[in-house]
């Protein structure tokens, strides 16, 4: 189905009218519909692109999953099936060990620019980073609102009552869910709203904003606050031959598009919590954990993200350093500081 949908794009691509000489056209892919708010927040970059070259560099969209997948997306945009495109090593299947577990370093980081600023640190001071980027260039680093645990059928009012629900849930918060008694799995986001709707998992950590954007407030019913930390991750990506093979001009502004994608994410992933509370109106009943489940759930969340951290040894990773790199740089709540030797 994935081939077919791809000679389908191609062929479409073929049928254009051509473009003028001095006008370089590169391919955007995402797994997102354009509604999305992530779509929404590309959309304003590849109007700011295109104004600021004065239309020489013309930015081609394919929404909705035609060309990347959720877990394959890095691979795909190194072998140039699109040009630019949506990557999210969270979900990928190999080769990005410390992307995925370093998301779980970030307890304190509430706001995004704080989660972008942590994920910067771990960048300018941990190679292994660089190691599992290899091949891309990135574009964007993304962050995003705190998450709570949405069920269906079955509310949680408590830290108990997670006890026995299959939750869908980034890597990081696998075994944390997983100590509270829950069977969590990892799934890409796209999937959630035909597995929750199957009744092949009871609920999504997952923010606000999905009740909208994901279409979840159609099909959950109960929403349990809690404030599940959350990090930041390279979102956004340029295959590396391709950006090689851009002028240097073109490289340049790219280069100083990077903040204005950033913000962008930044200002429609905040607008779209307050769409989302809006959309689950009169569908969503909401509950509130206790101050002293928080503190339960934010010290098991740091006990796991040090023991995740510790394991990487395994695959001679030290991620124990991009652990304390990462506390470190939390000099305090939504303030950063990267120094160190």
């Amino acid at each position: 189905m994935r081939f077919l949908a791809l000679l389908c794009a191609l062929a479409l691509a073929g049928c254009a009218e051509p473009l003028p000489e001095d006008v370089t056209q590169l391919t955007y892919a995402s797994p997102y519909p354009p509604s999305h708010p992530f779509s929404m927040a590309d959309q304003r970059w590849m109007d700011w692109v295109e104004e600021e070259s004065d239309g020489r560099i013309d930015i081609r969209p394919i929404w909705s999953g035609t060309l990347l997948s959720s877990d394959m997306s890095m691979e795909e945009l190194r072998h140039g099936v699109a040009d630019i495109g949506l990557i999210t090593p969270i979900y990928a299947r190999g080769g990005s060990h410390l992307l995925r577990i370093q998301t779980g370093f970030y307890s304190g980081a509430d706001s995004i620019e704080t989660q972008v600023g942590v994920y910067r640190c771990l960048e300018s001071r941990i190679p292994q980073i660089a190691e599992e980027l290899e091949g891309l260039k990135v574009m964007a680093v993304q962050g995003g609102l705190l998450p709570g645990i949405l069920t269906r059928g079955r509310p949680v009012k408590s830290l108990d009552d997670i006890r026995g629900l299959r939750l869908r849930a980034p890597t990081e918060l696998l075994p944390v869910l997983g100590n509270l008694g829950a069977d969590p799995v990892n799934l890409p986001m796209a999937d959630v709203y035909s597995a929750l709707a199957k009744g092949v998992i009871d609920g999504v950590v997952a923010p606000p904003d999905t009740f909208r954007a994901l279409h979840l407030a159609e099909i959950a019913d109960y929403y349990f606050a809690l404030r599940v930390p959350r990090g930041a991750y390279p979102a956004r990506a340029i295959g590396e031959a391709r950006w090689n093979s851009l002028e240097p001009w073109q490289r340049e502004l790219l280069e100083r598009s990077i903040p204005v994608w950033e913000a962008a994410l930044t200002d429609e992933i905040e607008a779209s919590e307050q769409a989302g509370r809006d959309a689950a109106e009169g569908k969503i009943t909401y509950f509130e954990p206790t101050d002293e489940e928080q503190r339960l759930f934010d010290d098991l969340y740091l006990r796991d993200g040090e023991a995740n951290a510790r394991a990487l040894a395994r695959f001679d990773i030290d991620g124990l350093t991009a652990f304390e790199t990462a506390r470190a740089s939390l000099v305090e709540r939504d303030q950063v500081k990267c120094g160190g030797n």
